[in-house]
């Protein structure tokens, strides 16, 4: 088997499988390893999620308190105004977050909403911060308009291997959510895509996924790797659960396959004790959202991350100095201001 720092997107079930089933060690200090050659192991990148449209999604997914199909007890929300956007990606930014991701249950955008969301788009873009959204299915069209609105990242996941998908979802295809992501890659966008772990699936599930991922033309920029958040109402509520390991070796393994892209270490995150964290950490998880939600679910508020942090002697990943954006003056004070907000989560660690 090649180097595990080697970019491949030739990757192959039996060499995810043999990954997934190597001692716990020994998996974990590989994926150690391939980090280290690619990025800061103690640096990881802040961002915030914001949900801009909540609930009465017309898809059936069965782990969704957003979806219209069942009684969670989620409320309706009409999209967000731009400024109550704007008010929360300045709270995000005063915080560290560097990346600004919004959020619609939507089955696609419609005509009518998607210019209000491509002036969020530019709106948030002129604080300094990167964008990302996730709006469900995309035309090329669609793709287009908000890479010119200067989107930076689109996350669309794939949550599932191509096998277990229909468990999972039945109102859009494995090929729907891949015809998206090619729509995205062409438009010149950056790639946000992973998936759940926890579902009821199989390993050989998790591997297909990984899979899935590794071997697209290019890697997604970003890889959210989400332990499933059981939500009464839904008809994931009841689901055993994922054995914590299992968990951890995914997050090793999908930095193994894919060393360039950050890992994240996304939803569950609320039910994880410090100490697996720490593990998610030491197996390649590079980037987190902080705040009290992600769209509907708990998560660990920032200053339990900030404490984290501190422990582990981590710090927030600095906001790329290859940023586009046409207003210099905005992103040169947006770069101050984390850089400010990464020395309070810093300098504790060293008093």
């Amino acid at each position: 088997m090649s180097a595990a720092s080697t970019i491949r997107h030739d990757w192959t079930l039996s060499e995810v499988r043999e990954l997934l089933n190597l001692p716990f060690n020994d998996l974990v200090f590989r994926a150690q390893q391939a980090h280290r050659e690619y990025f800061d192991p103690n640096e990881v990148q802040v961002s915030t999620l914001l949900s801009i449209k909540t609930g009465a999604c017309p898809e059936d997914c069965k782990y969704c308190p957003q979806s219209g199909h069942y009684n969670t007890g989620l409320g309706k929300e009409k999209l967000l105004e731009v400024e109550k956007v704007l008010e929360e990606a300045r709270a995000a930014r005063s915080k560290g977050a560097t990346r600004f991701c919004m959020g619609a249950a939507w089955r696609s955008p419609s005509k009518k909403d998607l210019p209000y969301v491509l002036d969020m788009v530019r709106e948030v873009k002129s604080l300094g911060l990167e964008t990302c959204m996730t709006l469900g299915m995309l035309t090329p069209e669609q793709a287009g308009e908000l890479s010119e609105a200067g989107l930076d990242y689109y996350n669309h996941n794939l949550d599932t291997s191509e096998k277990y998908y229909s468990h999972i979802i039945t109102t859009r295809t494995y090929q729907d959510r891949l015809d998206t992501l090619a729509n995205v890659r062409q438009a010149g966008m950056k790639v946000c895509c992973g998936g759940i772990m926890g579902m009821g699936e199989e390993e050989d599930d998790r591997a297909g996924l990984l899979l899935q991922l590794a071997t697209l033309p290019d890697h997604p920029e970003s890889v959210p790797i989400n332990m499933l958040v059981k939500v009464k109402g839904t008809p994931m509520e009841s689901v055993e659960d994922l054995d914590p390991f299992e968990f951890v070796r995914t997050i090793a393994v999908a930095r193994i396959l894919m060393p360039a892209s950050h890992v994240r270490l996304s939803a569950g995150r609320e039910a994880m004790n410090e100490q697996m964290q720490a593990l998610c950490f030491l197996a390649g998880a590079n980037s987190i959202f902080y705040g009290e939600k992600l769209l509907t679910t708990d998560n660990p508020e920032a200053d339990a991350d900030r404490e984290l942090f501190r422990r582990l002697g981590i710090k927030p990943e600095a906001l790329a100095t290859n940023h586009t954006d046409d207003d210099e003056a905005a992103v040169l004070a947006a770069q101050l201001e984390q850089e400010k907000t990464r020395h309070l989560f810093y300098d504790a660690a060293n008093s």
